[in-house]
């Protein structure tokens, strides 16, 4: 999950299964690990001795540089939708909600989240926690946020990517300090991003919830605390209990040009469904006609496919900005449910 760049990682669920292959790089060697680990010390009055341990076991990691450079949500529709909308997936989904009923009967009562849409995100980022990450987080941090990879990029990116990286980095070892977890023995995906749902320590300090009371937030020793954070995730970024998520929908020739492959992410332009229906897109699932979407133009298996996206997809994108990874959620939350509901 950049905080309003990128959200937990839809890409985890297929690179967290990578290995992490390392190398020695004596960061507190650096001047610009020096300095921060004095802001470290100055701003938030870490110890630096203790800074300095930990982070001199850092050890690069290459399979991280190279991940970062190469995201799934860069393949077309078509190729992404078969990744997550599987048989295996449908039915592990199903098996953790018959797992964790009660949990997830809660959350939605308590949130207003539907128990299919928190187990689709956990199905795509982590298939339901199998994929977690093997990386350390420390170590994967330290690498994006000290040796960002500058291969098919600009210098100004590259900068502004570490930047986010050095932030998550800070945010971690606070979140590590507040839960009373030793930062070397956290593991997570190579971009950082933690436990079952995924999420980056940003997110993590601002979004997860004891949802199990036992006075810790933890993502890596149960399902109660990633079932409720997710549903505290919705919620906080406007979910709206019982409102469509995302319609199919039929174009015409010179509606067709309306397609947009992304999201438009100033709402403010968005039309209604009757100014859509006036424009010549034909509307293949009830929405109300004040509704104001978004239309989509995806490349799907049999060509072009067009989606009206409401509110309620808008705030999926806040847990990763790609409408292909929404989608995903979408696809793979019915399709489990009506798995589960049929049984």
């Amino acid at each position: 999950m950049l905080k309003k760049i990128i959200r937990p990682f839809g890409l985890l669920a297929l690179s967290c299964a990578l290995l992490p292959v390392s190398a020695q790089a004596n960061y507190t060697q650096r001047k610009d690990v020096q300095q921060f680990m004095q802001q470290m010390h100055t701003k938030h009055n870490f110890d630096m001795q203790q800074i300095n341990n930990w982070l001199s076991g850092v050890e690069q990691q290459k399979t991280a540089l190279e991940a970062i450079a190469r995201p799934a949500e860069g393949k077309p529709w078509k190729d992404y939708r078969n990744i997550f909308i599987t048989e295996k997936r449908i039915n592990k989904g199903v098996e953790f909600w018959k797992d964790n009923l009660q949990l997830l009967q809660r959350a939605e009562k308590e949130y207003g989240v539907p128990a299919e849409y928190i187990v689709a995100i956990i199905g795509v980022e982590t298939y339901y926690g199998k994929h977690a990450g093997n990386y350390r987080v420390l170590d994967a941090l330290t690498t994006l946020g000290f040796d960002y990879p500058i291969e098919n990029t600009t210098k100004e990116r590259r900068d502004r990517r570490e930047r986010f990286f050095r932030k998550e980095l800070e945010q971690f070892l606070l979140m590590s300090r507040e839960e009373r977890f030793d930062p070397r023995d956290l593991k997570g995906s190579y971009a950082g991003a933690m436990g079952m749902p995924q999420f980056i320590p940003s997110s993590f300090r601002s979004y997860a919830v004891d949802f199990d009371g036992n006075g810790v937030r933890d993502f890596w020793n149960s399902s109660a605390d990633p079932i409720g954070s997710v549903a505290n995730y919705f919620k906080v970024h406007g979910w709206k209990p019982g409102a469509p998520v995302i319609s199919a929908a039929m174009v015409n020739g010179d509606s067709a040009e309306l397609g947009s492959k992304r999201l438009k992410s100033n709402r403010k332009q968005w039309k209604s469904i009757a100014d859509y229906q006036r424009m010549g897109v034909r509307v293949m699932d009830p929405v109300p006609s004040k509704e104001r979407s978004s239309l989509l133009r995806l490349e799907g298996a049999n060509g072009d496919e067009y989606w009206l996206a409401l509110h309620n997809f808008y705030v999926i994108t806040r847990y990763n900005r790609s409408p292909l990874y929404a989608l995903a959620v979408h696809q793979l939350s019915q399709a489990v449910s009506e798995k589960y509901h049929a049984q």
